[in-house]
């Protein structure tokens, strides 16, 4: 009995040993995360061999920060509770009715001109201006360089933030900003219309001809990206971005389109199999908000619950699809059609 003990009491202990030395030899194969100083001289070296100038890089690292608020801000975004009834007063208040209106007058002929070169209606582009940073006053005064860097360190989405990272070295060696007036949210989006840098590379133009992209400080900039975004997104002047309508009572929920699809992709996909005319549409039942029949226009639609059914319902035609790239929610769109909806009636004096 006393040996049937001590041959167990051996087992126990080579067992245990044998655990030791697993978790130890997995504690040494585990690398340890650098410091942040080490990672920044690694994305030194990683930019450099990518062919981006020494002294440019050694320029824009030489004041880098790490951002705890950036990080904090990336991992406790807020989620609350809305309805788009709650939200559009709040996003879209009669003071910035009223400013976006003012704003309309104020630049019109710079406006009319971005307009008609790119083909999008102005009151879009002030309605996005307007949403986006309050028409210039709020930009955001984090510097981009460090923000990126930070937040591709935290490792969370470190290929992502890596991407926009060397696009926005590609917009300082370009020479469109100084990396000390690079400013942005905590995120990297940056300027008066929000462009993540890899939407400045595919969107940003020079509106005035000054050989610079400059949407931090330059109205002409700002309204031609914004254009231009719009444009290479599918936008049609003909058109405009929706319009509320009313339902009957024993209409069929799966003509629209569902409210999570999960991914642009499947988003547009669902788009695709759902979009009518709006004969069909009238035939289905559809109405305006009025109860009037629907226009007697060739134009196709699709149907959005940016709730639910008992909530607002639209017909949203094929713009509402570029501003959805622009953001994919349902809220941020129906806040941009909402306020350039305002801004075009009544008609600006």
């Amino acid at each position: 009995m006393m040996k049937k003990i001590a041959i167990s009491s051996s087992i126990s202990c080579l067992l245990f040993v044998g655990i030791a030395n697993a978790e130890e030899a997995e504690q040494v194969s585990a690398p340890a995360k650098p410091s942040y100083e080490e990672y920044v001289a690694d994305i030194k070296q990683e930019a450099v061999a990518k062919g981006y100038p020494t002294a440019l890089v050694d320029q824009v690292f030489a004041d880098i920060t790490f951002y705890k608020r950036a990080i904090k801000a990336d991992n406790n975004q807020p989620e609350k509770v809305e309805t788009l009834d709650t939200y559009l007063p709040k996003r879209v208040p009669e003071w910035k009715v009223k400013k976006a209106r003012t704003m309309y007058k104020t630049h019109h002929e710079l406006l009319s001109k971005i307009g008609k070169e790119y083909g999008v209606q102005p009151r879009f582009i002030v309605s996005l201006w307007g949403l986006e940073t309050n028409f210039g006053k709020i930009m955001g005064n984090y510097n981009v360089i460090s923000a990126l860097t930070t937040l591709a360190y935290e490792g969370r989405r470190e290929v992502f933030f890596k991407k926009q990272l060397w696009a926005a070295l590609t917009i300082l060696n370009e020479g469109h900003i100084a990396v000390e007036n690079m400013k942005g949210s905590w995120a990297g989006a940056m300027g008066q219309n929000q462009f993540m840098p890899t939407s400045f590379v595919s969107y940003a133009v020079d509106g005035d001809g000054d050989g610079k992209k400059d949407i931090w400080g330059n109205h002409a900039d700002v309204f031609a990206s914004m254009a231009n975004y719009l444009k290479k997104e599918g936008w049609n002047d003909d058109l405009t971005w929706g319009r509320q309508v009313k339902l009957p009572e024993d209409f069929d929920l799966s003509n629209a389109i569902p409210k999570n699809t999960g991914s642009r992709k499947n988003w547009l996909k669902a788009w695709s199999n759902t979009e009518k005319t709006l004969a069909q549409w009238q035939a289905l039942g559809v109405r305006r908000m009025d109860g009037t029949n629907l226009p007697k226009a060739d134009i196709k639609a699709a149907m959005v619950f940016p709730d639910d059914p008992k909530g607002r319902v639209y017909l949203a035609y094929n713009n509402y699809k570029s501003l959805m790239h622009w953001n994919l929610s349902y809220y941020f769109v129906s806040s941009v059609g909402h306020l350039s909806d305002r801004i075009k009636y009544p008609a600006v004096q």
